[in-house]
């Protein structure tokens, strides 16, 4: 688990892993391996050995966002892909106070007035979201990169940031009613926020999901990497464990490995754009 407890990345590991083990007959440990946007802790299962036992939960910041930002330690396509596990738009939430109620509005005050908006880091899939929006919508808002969701929310509540781009974490504080959801990133309306308008309304053809999958070590052999997957593919279609992913907001969204390589090489090339459109650069100096 290549991040922290706590957050929408850990909750999938979690979720999966009591089902898994029932499902392989073997223990299925979550350890997590925080650091560097959850490269520290892909790159030490890329060196384990490649028999099965050591699996990574990886996304865009690991393997399709990373490679366009800074030179990785690993080559994130010579890994071993099991599949896609989940996916969910990024929600845009905003201070309570915030003079905007609707949309329209919320971009009306945004040609108008700095809007001040959060992400959890430079780099990371909330900050490539946003910065798409801003692209392709033509606003000019100010980017207020934090050090992971925690302190990006924390500040959010306290009116300090006008807006966040953030993950399924970001639920908590509006269903506590300390900020308000503006919209989400996902094409269309997300049934866990139905009152939130999709960003598409506003700027037609915009969509950023954020999504979460699993990898193997590199050179898995094939017979095992068949054991992991239908494995893990019978677990996400289990009803009872979609029901737990979804309920937390995590959409189950399996696929078969070709079409998932697939998808992984539509997803660099598009947030390969982003960053060079937008000059995104991390400073590891």
């Amino acid at each position: 688990m290549p991040f922290p407890p706590g957050g929408g990345v850990d909750l999938t590991a979690r979720l999966l892993m009591e089902p898994l083990s029932k499902e392989l007959g073997q223990t299925v440990i979550v350890e997590n391996k925080g650091g560097a946007g959850g490269i520290i802790g892909v790159e030490a299962m890329s060196h384990a050995p490649a028999d099965g036992y050591t699996l990574a939960l990886t996304g865009v910041g690991t393997l399709t966002a990373g490679p366009h930002l800074r030179k990785m330690p690993y080559d994130p396509m010579a890994l071993s892909h099991i599949t896609r596990l989940v996916r969910m738009p990024f929600i845009v939430a905003v201070r309570n106070d915030l003079p905007a109620k609707t949309l329209p509005e919320f971009m009306e005050l945004a040609k108008k007035t700095e809007i001040r908006w959060a992400s959890g880091g430079i780099g990371t899939s909330q900050h490539l979201a946003g910065e798409l929006f801003t692209q392709m919508s033509g606003l000019k808002m100010v980017h207020v990169p934090y050090r992971g969701t925690g302190p990006a929310l924390n500040d959010l509540s306290a009116g300090i940031v006008d807006a966040y781009f953030g993950d399924p974490a970001t639920l908590g504080l509006i269903k506590s009613g300390k900020a308000r959801a503006m919209a989400v990133t996902s094409l269309t309306r997300w049934p866990v926020l139905p009152d939130a308008p999709a960003l598409a309304e506003a700027v037609p053809g915009y969509q950023a999901e954020n999504w979460y999958a699993i990898a193997a070590p590199p050179k898995t052999p094939g017979p095992v990497m068949a054991v992991l997957t239908n494995a893990i593919l019978k677990v996400m279609a289990d009803p009872v464990v979609k029901a737990k992913y979804e309920e937390a907001g995590l959409h189950p969204a399996t696929m078969p490995r070709a079409e998932y390589v697939a998808f992984l090489e539509r997803d660099s090339k598009t947030w390969g754009d982003v960053v060079a459109k937008g000059n995104i650069k991390i400073d590891e100096s």
